[in-house]
């Protein structure tokens, strides 16, 4: 089954709750109409009884109740409107010796003074009131229908409700004018998006947007700029990856073919095997880098729970580059108090900043240089004595695959742009400076400390 709209179970809500109000006030409206419709109709019964009691009816005769009868038929006209009130006088032994010559006469004996009664006339259920005359021989008994009490309360509730029901109506009219027009806005941004060209990632209008709406439109257009600077990085990102490995692929190319030509020399297809070897591995290691930046850029594994053992971790990467920092006569030192720039997160990541950043300082630092890895007051720093960086390529140092021109290292340009990448991932901040003893690279929290 398919589910009503907002607009539709609003509009349902409201009748339903304008209805059950009204019935619920006219229940209320019609008790006490007829709780004070009783009160004034018994009031007025009290006072006629008193008033027929105060009189003498020892003088009464049967000529008088009929010259009684004649007045009163020639005042009644046809339009007149029965009140179905009529009253009798009994002597104390039951016999009735005078009435008002219409619902009277049909009253019974039955007394019970000085109370309301209900009791049948004419088969019909009436209130009746039983005094005694002031000389206590005879008995007054003033009576009404109850169904005309009845139709004058009802008469009553329709004067009091009809204005009430034509209001409420009223009322709900225009609030579904209202909801109609405040959920225009919604229908006209739900159009725009349904007519929106595929790819168009472009930040939803706020235009007259309810205010009870306006936080999940902008949640959705912050949603769009992610998504949509991130297809902007995937494709930089594809387009440098392919620009970047079409050379050692090509070179991969060029080596086998020599290899192929040179099957009867034996030397040369030794040194030509070398060579594909090693371009296998630069390739395989670009391949690594740009996996790695893949997974930077986009928050894999970026696990913010782990407890990051820096100083382990910087033990276990020094040993790994020892042999290559002992070949250009490096000495590789570490200064730690186990602090580093980001106390939780993914160990992985945070191995590959230290691992890149000792690879780069090894790999570019001058030969015989010391190279001082601190971590120290939740800073990681990384120091190449000796060795200095011009101002031009220290301004582009991050940036996806750059190298310095004239650069005899091979590389993919890739170590430091992960580094700054994951750097950013948690919140830190990566600068690279000219000191005096060297070169430096630091890594420190940034200024709001989230990690």
């Amino acid at each position: 089954m398919k589910k009503l709209s907002l607009k539709i179970r609003l509009i349902l809500s409201f009748i339903l709750i304008a209805t059950t109000v009204f019935c619920v006030a006219g229940v209320f409206a019609w008790k006490e109409t007829t709780e004070k419709a009783d009160e004034f109709f018994d009031t007025y019964q009290m006072i006629l009884a008193r008033q027929l009691a105060g009189a003498n009816w020892d003088t009464i005769t049967p000529e008088q109740q009929q010259m009684t009868n004649k007045l009163l038929d020639d005042i009644h006209s046809a339009d007149d409107e029965d009140e179905a009130i009529g009253f009798a006088v009994f002597r104390t032994d039951g016999q009735m010796i005078f009435n008002d010559g219409e619902n009277g006469r049909d009253f019974t004996y039955q007394p019970v003074p000085k109370s309301f009664v209900s009791q049948t006339v004419d088969d019909e259920e009436w209130r009746i009131i039983w005094i005694p005359a002031v000389d206590s021989n005879y008995m007054i008994a003033v009576g009404q229908e109850k169904e005309y009490r009845a139709d004058i309360a009802w008469e009553m509730m329709e004067e009091f409700t009809l204005p009430w029901l034509i209001g409420i109506g009223m009322m709900l009219l225009l609030m579904i004018i209202i909801i109609g027009y405040e959920f225009h806005p919604i229908h006209r941004l739900a159009r725009g998006l349904e007519k929106r060209k595929e790819g168009d990632l472009s930040a939803l209008s706020e235009e007259r947007i309810p205010t009870e709406i306006l936080p999940l439109i902008r949640a959705m257009n912050d949603l769009l700029a992610k998504v949509r600077d991130t297809l902007e990085r995937e494709r930089g990102f594809i387009a440098d990856s392919a620009h970047e490995l079409r050379t050692p692929l090509t070179a991969l190319k060029v080596q086998l073919e020599v290899l192929q030509l040179m099957q009867d020399d034996e030397k040369a297809r030794t040194e030509g095997l070398k060579k594909l070897a090693q371009g296998i591995d630069r390739a395989t290691r670009l391949v690594e880098q740009l996996l790695a930046l893949s997974r930077a850029e986009s928050g894999v594994l970026a696990d913010k729970d782990t407890r990051i053992s820096w100083e382990q971790i910087v033990q276990e990467i020094v040993a790994d580059y020892q042999i290559k920092a002992e070949a250009k006569q490096m000495n590789l030192r570490v200064q730690s108090d186990n602090s580093g720039p980001f106390t939780y997160g993914n160990p992985v990541l945070a191995g590959t900043v230290v691992r890149n950043l000792t690879d780069n300082a090894v790999r570019y630092g001058q030969a015989g240089a010391d190279i001082v890895i601190t971590l120290k007051n939740g800073e990681l720093r990384v120091l190449t004595k000796q060795t200095q960086v011009s101002e031009d390529v220290l301004t582009r140092l991050g940036q996806r695959f750059y190298r310095p021109a004239g650069q005899k290292q091979k590389g993919s340009g890739l170590g430091l742009s992960i580094v700054a990448r994951i750097v950013h991932l948690y919140g830190g901040k990566l600068t690279f400076q000219n000191t005096d003893e060297g070169f430096l690279v630091s890594i420190c929290p940034s200024e709001k400390g989230v990690y």
